[in-house]
């Protein structure tokens, strides 16, 4: 039995501590919480899980073999180094860390214990994404034009990271995954609204190289919630909208093609357009983190590699800082 702790019981803890408690091979012994409030939810609703609101009882039990980390972005690194270097296995909830430096210091040092270090990059373990990045790689897609995300919803303000550091690593990590390349340039810029000292809306624009662009609009301040992927090719186009309750993930038969002709003698631009079948596979409807919780146990004993390790999360977090950076400095092209 793998023994597991969970530190943070606000928005994202509770769901890691439900998929542990139904996972076979471990048991969940403590959660930590500095709030009052939550530790009684957290006892109310899982009596057998002790709970503390020191997250050093969890990090430097003798009787938790792994942590998962659920708390502001700004406390990942010294939790999750402080896990480690007590010989735990550690789990860490997107993005891993403030700055490529401290992803590279949680990777040398779970390297140089042997422990697996995974971040939540919970999208990776949905079919839909598995299916879009099997279906780009056998080139039914075509040239790659550009992928498009929107992820927007009215809250949830963050105090200490701007929107761009609590949703942008979603679409970024699927970016990644999906097309297994890495941007060369990123230009980004925001806007803070509402009061808030961060950015509470951003647009991020990526080069993929060889004419292939990327574009993210993330938003706290819209009326409606909107999870979608536009994927666009030569040959096909994908789109999954993850807020359909039925057939989230469509393709697209369609293209158009450009050509450059004399008619009557005179150059002109000749455009078809290639309206094709619109087809949507069957996705099983797993929940994703069950996947991953699943798979970190995995990793644990041994039986696979991180799908989403700590090179995954330092990847994700090094487009987030040149993101930023073009933000503070209006918009400006960073090369990476």
């Amino acid at each position: 039995m793998i023994r597991v702790g969970v530190i943070g019981y606000g928005y994202w803890g509770p769901n890691l501590v439900r998929n542990f408690q139904r996972c076979p091979g471990c048991t969940l012994v403590r959660v930590a919480d500095l709030e009052p409030k939550r530790l009684a939810a957290c006892s109310r609703d899982w009596p057998c899980v002790d709970v503390t609101p020191d997250a050093l009882e969890v990090t430097r039990a003798s009787d938790i073999d792994a942590v998962a980390i659920a708390t502001p972005i700004r406390t990942h690194f010294e939790l999750a180094l402080d896990a480690l270097r007590n010989g735990k296995h550690c789990l860490v909830e997107k993005p891993l860390a403030c700055t490529a430096l401290q992803c590279e210091t949680l990777i040398e040092e779970a390297r140089r214990r042997g422990l697996s270090l995974l971040v939540d990059h919970t999208f990776l373990y949905t079919e839909a994404v598995a299916w879009m990045k099997q279906f780009v790689s056998s080139d039914r897609l075509g040239d790659l034009y550009y992928l498009d995300f929107v992820r927007t919803n009215l809250g949830l303000f963050q105090h200490d990271a701007s929107v761009v550091w609590d949703l942008a690593p979603h679409d970024l990590s699927v970016m990644l995954e999906v097309t297994g390349r890495k941007p060369i340039g990123v230009s980004a810029t925001g806007a803070r609204h509402a009061g808030s000292r961060v950015a509470d809306i951003a647009y991020l624009s990526m080069d993929l190289g060889d004419g292939a662009l990327a574009h993210v609009h993330v938003n706290w301040l819209s009326p409606v919630k909107v999870r979608r992927i536009m994927v666009a090719g030569s040959q096909r186009m994908l789109v999954w909208d993850d807020m359909e309750a039925t057939e989230k993930l469509k393709i697209y038969d369609s293209g158009v093609s450009v050509e450059q002709a004399d008619v009557d003698g005179q150059p002109r631009t000749l455009v078809d357009y290639r309206i094709g079948d619109m087809t949507s596979p069957a996705l099983a409807p797993r929940e994703a983190l069950q996947t991953l919780v699943q798979h970190f146990l995995s990793c644990i004993r041994g039986e696979a590699k991180p799908r989403t390790g700590g090179e995954a999360g330092l990847e994700v977090v090094r487009i987030l800082e040149a993101a930023q950076h073009s933000m503070e400095h209006g918009g400006k092209s960073i090369r990476l």
